[in-house]
């Protein structure tokens, strides 16, 4: 059988291996803690990809909460950041990856929107005035993402007033890449796998080049850059969120999941570490899904109340692989957005 645990201590590896590491993203405020041995969040496999082998429940063995309509979803969304590239003004900036096609990009990750900007900045004097923005995505998903009305923009070429009228932009939401092949990894590795790198002790540049190669050509998923997003869980973490100061009642128990693989086996780490020692032995379910089909899943009856789930954005890493969030605060359950970067929070 292949554990979980062995699957996080790979995972970790790789990914130190191809990208530098994030921070958790949890506060000292934040209680994280292991609930049980196992056990996915939905009965089969069909709703979530999972390492858990634990047996599946039933349907009907399974209470269902109610549906989410648009409102409570932009919501459960509105404190996530996406980043894009706009000009001084909040206009933004239009790209063509090929001669046919018109495409503004949203980032999850503000790096990637950096990096970007420079490049355009690089290739052309008059982006000057151009700056990276950060925009609520519970504003964009419904609004931008996800509508399929033919909406017209006035297209103007940097530095000019005039422009032309464009209906054919296409929008795109853009995950980190460190992200995907991550979510790669864990379609694609298999016992096999585990064994080998726990038998080798150490990781070559030949065994992480051979794990990333299957990565990229096997994974049945997330074989796309845009609008296919990644998102972890381990099903036994949990944080609470305290009452507001001020008022009255219990602590709220809430499931965290994460844009970011590395923070999220960051923070269980360091969770096992501090845990007692009859909890050691506890495996990882890990659990992943795209962020769209989540999204539809809240569109109906569910067996996850997705009213107790919060979304955890990315830590950005700084250039020595350390997390930024020591320096300009970490986000957690009351403010998410620390740390994140960019210039404005936009609705659009």
């Amino acid at each position: 059988m292949f554990s979980s645990n062995t699957l996080v201590a790979c995972l970790v590896v790789l990914l130190n291996f191809s990208t530098t590491s994030a921070g958790p993203a949890f506060s000292r405020g934040s209680a994280v803690f292991a609930v049980s041995r196992g056990g996915g969040l939905f009965g089969g496999k069909d709703d979530l990809t999972s390492t858990d082998t634990s047996a599946p429940a039933t349907t009907e063995d399974q209470k269902q909460y109610p549906a989410m309509n648009r409102e409570e979803i932009e919501a459960w969304l509105d404190h996530v950041p996406v980043f894009a590239v706009t000009d001084d003004k909040g206009q933004g900036v239009v790209l063509r990856p090929d001669s046919d096609t018109s495409v503004f990009y949203f980032f999850l990750s503000s790096t990637m929107a950096n990096a970007t900007l420079n490049q355009l900045k690089e290739s052309d004097a008059e982006s000057t005035d151009l700056r990276v923005s950060a925009f609520s995505l519970g504003k964009v998903w419904f609004n931008i993402l996800e509508n399929d009305e033919d909406r017209e923009v006035i297209l103007k070429p940097p530095g000019s007033d005039e422009g032309t009228p464009a209906n054919n932009v296409e929008y795109r939401l853009v995950p980190d890449t460190r992200d995907l092949l991550g979510a790669r990894m864990l379609l694609t590795m298999n016992p096999e796998d585990g064994e080998k790198l726990k038998q080798g002790g150490e990781m070559t540049p030949e065994i992480a080049q051979a794990a990333i190669k299957k990565a990229m050509t096997e994974s049945p998923k997330f074989n796309t850059t845009y609008n296919e997003i990644p998102v972890f869980v381990i099903s036994q973490m949990r944080m609470q969120k305290a009452p507001i100061e001020g008022e009255e009642g219990e602590p709220v128990t809430l499931m965290p999941m994460y844009f970011s693989l590395q923070n999220m086996v960051s923070t269980w780490q360091q969770f096992m570490k501090q845990a007692p020692s009859e909890m050691q032995s506890v495996e990882p379910a890990i659990n992943l899904m795209s962020l769209h089909d989540m999204v539809g899943l809240m569109q109906s009856e569910s067996p996850l109340d997705f009213r107790n789930v919060v979304l955890i954005p990315s830590v950005p890493a700084d250039e020595d692989g350390g997390s930024v969030a020591a320096a300009a605060g970490t986000p957690t359950v009351e403010n998410p957005m620390n740390s994140m970067g960019g210039s404005t929070l936009g609705d659009l």
